[in-house]
C-alpha cells in the first residue's frame, strides 16, 4: 500500500467512531491521540480536541490533566465545536505543532495546540523558555461555535483546588491591560484587532497554582468575547471548580488560549535581554519570564516555535524510504527528551494497560540505561550528535554515582536520582477500568545485566560518530566492563524486567558479550591502554561458547529464552546479528527466526506478521494478564530478516514485507504504542521510544539494503 493510500486510509471520517467510544467507554482510543511537548514536560491531544494528559512542569511531575486514566475525575481541557463535525489531525510540516480540524457544513476550524520553544540562533538569543502550555482556536471558513472547558486535578487527582475568575493584571501579573488595540501581526501587513481578555482564571491547589488566560485576535469586525463560567462537579469526584465557555468565532477570528503556572516572585520575571535582540526588528519586548501578553507575543511564539522544529529535524542526514516515517520518528524521540540532563525518557504517559482490563500498568517516565542508549544509536544514525553529547553529559555524572558495588542502576529519573518508589493510586479507575493505576517503578532495582551491553554499543558508537571520548571517560568504561566480566554468569531479570525468579536469560548473556566486545574494540581503535586484556578476551569468548551450549536447545534447534527454560521461545534473541553476535545467515539463528515466525499456537511467537515478546502462558514472567504483541520486536525481526536478506532475497522480500504491514500499525500521526492488541488497537504507553527507535533502525537499515 502507498503512503498516500495508507495516510488516507487512517484520516478517513472517523468522527462516529471517536463519538461512539467517548459514549461507550468514557475514553477514546490510545492510538487516537498526539503529542506536543517543550523538552521538558509533554501533553497528549486528542482526535476531539481535549488535551486528557498532562503533567506539569515535567515529565515526572504529578498530573493536571489525566482523563486518560479516569474519565470522570481525572481533568481535562477540552476545545470542541458545539455542532457535529468530521475531525482531522497532522501536525505542521517538520514540526511537533499539532494541528487539529473540525470541518461541517457551517464551517471549518482548527486548534493548533504547541508549548513554545524559543529558536536561539542567529541574531535573536537568550530568548527564555515560557513553561506554558498554548492552543490556538480559530474558524477558516463560516462560524462555528466552541465548547472551551478546563477542569484541572492536581497531583494525579487528589488535590483539591480552588477557583477563581481574577482581572487579568491582579497579584502583580503581567496580563495586559485587556483593552482593545488594533496593530499589525501577521508577516503579509495585515491589520487585525485584537485585544488581551480582561479575565484570567486562576486555578489554585496546595502545590501548584495555574492561571488560564487569553488573547483574541479578529481579521474583520470586532473582537469576540470570552466569558468564563465557574463550574462544579464535584458530583463526578472533582476536587475543585473547572470553568467553560462559549464562543462564536466567524471566519479570521481566532483565540489563543495560554495556561501556565505564574512565576512565584519577581525573581523569576528577570530580564534576559541581548543588546542585539533589543535592534532586531520584528522581534517584541519578550525579556521576561512572565511578559505582557499580546497579539504580536503570541504570533512570535508561534512563529519561533515552528522554526525550532523545522530548523532541529533539518538537520536529519537519512535521505532514503519512509522519509516522513523516520522524521517523525525522530521527532517524536526529541520530544521524549529531558534538555536540561540529556535524559530520555521511555515514553510520556504512565499506566497505559498492555491488556484492556489488565493488570500490566506501569510508569514509563523516568530514563532507562538500555532506551536512552538505543535512542542515542537511532539518533547518531541520523545525525543528531547534539542530543548524543547531552546524553553523554548525563552518563558522566550516573558514572560518578554508581551504586558501591560500581553497578549502575537500571533507570534512573529525568533528574539522575535513584529512589524511585512504586504507588498504587487506587482512586483512580485507570484506561477503561485497566487497575491498578501505578505511578513510581519497582523495577529500579532489578538486576539486569544487559544493559551494560547497550550502554557500551552506544558509547563505541559515539565515539565513532560523535565526539572521541576521553582519558577520564575511558577509566570509567573499564570499570565497567571489568564489572562485567565480573558477574556476567550471574541471572538476572534481563530486558522484559520479569517480577518473578532472576534466571540466566539468553539477551542478557549476549548483551555482556557485547560490553566486553564494545571495549575492547574501543581500546583497539583509540589505542587506549587496557592492562586487562587478555582477561577481557577470554572472557568474551567465554560467554560466546557458554550462549552457544547452554542457550541453544538442540532438539528444537533454536536459542531458548533462558538457560533453564528448555522449551520457551524469547525475540530478544532477535538481536544477536544485529550487535554482531552472530551471523544473520548462521543455521542456528536462522533456525531460531523461522521458529519464530510461526503462530503462537504452533509454537512460535508472530501472529498476522506481529511479533510477541514470549508465550506468556509458557513463561512465568510474575505477572498477571495478557499483552499484546511487542512492536519494537516486530522491528527487530525486520531488520534480522533484512540482515540476513543480504545473502537470501527471500528474506529481504519478507522483511519489506513485514516492515510495511508494521508502519500500517502507527496512528494517523505516524506515532507507535508499546504493543498492539489481538484486534489492533494501540496498547501500552504512548508515544513508546523504543518502538520509535527500532523503527529508525530497521528503516535505516532495510532501506540501505534494498539500494
Amino acid at each position: 500500500m502507498s503512503h498516500d493510500a495508507r495516510l488516507a486510509r487512517k484520516s478517513g471520517n472517523s468522527t462516529e467512531e471517536h463519538e461512539k467510544a467517548r459514549l461507550d467507554y468514557g475514553y477514546l482510543p490510545i492510538e487516537d491521540y498526539g503529542i506536543i511537548g517543550n523538552l521538558r514536560t509533554s501533553a497528549l491531544c486528542s482526535m476531539d480536541g481535549a488535551i486528557d494528559f498532562f503533567c506539569y512542569p515535567v515529565f515526572d511531575s504529578p498530573s493536571v490533566f489525566a482523563r486518560l486514566l479516569d474519565k470522570d475525575k481525572g481533568g481535562h481541557f477540552s476545545i470542541c465545536p458545539t455542532t457535529q463535525t468530521t475531525k482531522k489531525q497532522h501536525y505542521l510540516p517538520n514540526t511537533n505543532m499539532l494541528n487539529t480540524k473540525f470541518q461541517c457544513e457551517e464551517g471549518v476550524g482548527e486548534i493548533v495546540d504547541f508549548m513554545p520553544r524559543p529558536n536561539n540562533s542567529g541574531l535573536i538569543k537568550k530568548l527564555p523558555l515560557l513553561p506554558w502550555l498554548v492552543r490556538r482556536v480559530g474558524t477558516m471558513r463560516g462560524t462555528l461555535t466552541y465548547n472551551i472547558e478546563c477542569f484541572p486535578a492536581f497531583n494525579y487527582a487528589r488535590d483539591p483546588h480552588t477557583t477563581e475568575i481574577l482581572p487579568a493584571t491582579s497579584n502583580g501579573g503581567n496580563g495586559g491591560t485587556g483593552g482593545a488595540y488594533t496593530n499589525r501581526v501577521s508577516s503579509d501587513d495585515v491589520e487585525f484587532s485584537s485585544k488581551v481578555c480582561p479575565e484570567r482564571v486562576v486555578f489554585t491547589s496546595a502545590n501548584l497554582t495555574m492561571d488560564l488566560r487569553c488573547v483574541i485576535l479578529s481579521k474583520e469586525g470586532p473582537c469576540p468575547e470570552v466569558k468564563w463560567t465557574i463550574v462544579d462537579r464535584s458530583e463526578s469526584g472533582h476536587l475543585g471548580p473547572g470553568v467553560q465557555c462559549d464562543v462564536e468565532l466567524n471566519e479570521g477570528q481566532e483565540i489563543y488560549l495560554i495556561l501556565r503556572e505564574p512565576p512565584h516572585s519577581q525573581s523569576q520575571c528577570h530580564q534576559v535581554v541581548d543588546p542585539v535582540m533589543q535592534q532586531t526588528e520584528g522581534v517584541p519586548e519578550f525579556t521576561f519570564i512572565d511578559p505582557p501578553l499580546s497579539a504580536d507575543l503570541m504570533t512570535f511564539l508561534f512563529a519561533q516555535t515552528f522554526v525550532y522544529w523545522s530548523k532541529w529535524i533539518g538537520q536529519s542526514t537519512y535521505k532514503g524510504r519512509w522519509r516522513e516515517h523516520v522524521n517523525r520518528s525522530a521527532l517524536t524521540l526529541k520530544l521524549l527528551t529531558y534538555e536540561p540532563t540529556g535524559a530520555v525518557v521511555a515514553a510520556a504517559t504512565f499506566s497505559l494497560p498492555e491488556d484492556i482490563g489488565g493488570t500490566r500498568n506501569w510508569d514509563y517516565r523516568f530514563t532507562w540505561v538500555r532506551d536512552s542508549a538505543f535512542t542515542l544509536y537511532a539518533l547518531m544514525r541520523l545525525g543528531m550528535t547534539q542530543e548524543a553529547h547531552a546524553y553523554m553529559g548525563f552518563l558522566t555524572k550516573l558514572f560518578a554515582d554508581r551504586n558501591p558495588d560500581g553497578s549502575l542502576q537500571i533507570m534512573y529519573t529525568i533528574h539522575g536520582g535513584k529512589e524511585l518508589e512504586e504507588t498504587e493510586l487506587h482512586h483512580l479507575d485507570g484506561y477503561r477500568g485497566s487497575k491498578p493505576v501505578r505511578i513510581g517503578n519497582g523495577a529500579a532495582d532489578h538486576l539486569q545485566l544487559d544493559i551494560y551491553g547497550e550502554l557500551m554499543d552506544a558509547i563505541y558508537l559515539y565515539n565513532k560518530l560523535g565526539t572521541p571520548i576521553g582519558y577520564d571517560m575511558w577509566c570509567q568504561v573499564r570499570e565497567l566492563v571489568d564489572y562485567v566480566c565480573q558477574n556476567w554468569d550471574r541471572q538476572d531479570m534481563s530486558i522484559w524486567e520479569v517480577r518473578s525468579s532472576k534466571l540466566n536469560f539468553v539477551y542478557s548473556k549476549v548483551m555482556c558479550w557485547v560490553a566486553i566486545d564494545r571495549g575492547i574494540r574501543l581500546s583497539e581503535k583509540r589505542c587506549l591502554p587496557l592492562p586487562q586484556r587478555d582477561t577481557w578476551y577470554r572472557i568474551r569468548d567465554q560467554i560466546y561458547e557458554d550462549v552457544m551450549t547452554k542457550g541453544w536447545n538442540p532438539e528444537l534447534r533454536v536459542f531458548r529464552q533462558a538457560y533453564e527454560t528448555d522449551d520457551t521461545l524469547d525475540s530478544s534473541v532477535l538481536i544477536m546479528p544485529l550487535v554482531f553476535f552472530i551471523s544473520p545467515v548462521d543455521p542456528r539463528f536462522l533456525n531460531t527466526v523461522r521458529q519464530i515466525l510461526k503462530p503462537p499456537e504452533k509454537g512460535g511467537l508472530t501472529a498476522s506478521n506481529l511479533v510477541f515478546r514470549y508465550n506468556h502462558l509458557r513463561s512465568t514472567d510474575g505477572i498477571e494478564g495478557r499483552e499484546g504483541s511487542f512492536s519494537m520486536c516486530t522491528f527487530w525481526l525486520v531488520e534480522a530478516l533484512t540482515r540476513a536478506g543480504k545473502y537470501d532475497a527471500s528474506l529481504l522480500h519478507k522483511a519489506h514485507n513485514i516492515f510495511e504491514n508494521m508502519i500500517g500499525y502507527s496512528n494517523h500521526l505516524t506515532l507507535y504504542s508499546e504493543e498492539i492488541a489481538r484486534s489492533g488497537e494501540a496498547l501500552g504507553n504512548f508515544p513508546q521510544a523504543f518502538t520509535h527507535i527500532a523503527m529508525i533502525s530497521a528503516a535505516y537499515n532495510l532501506n540501505r539494503v534494498l539500494r
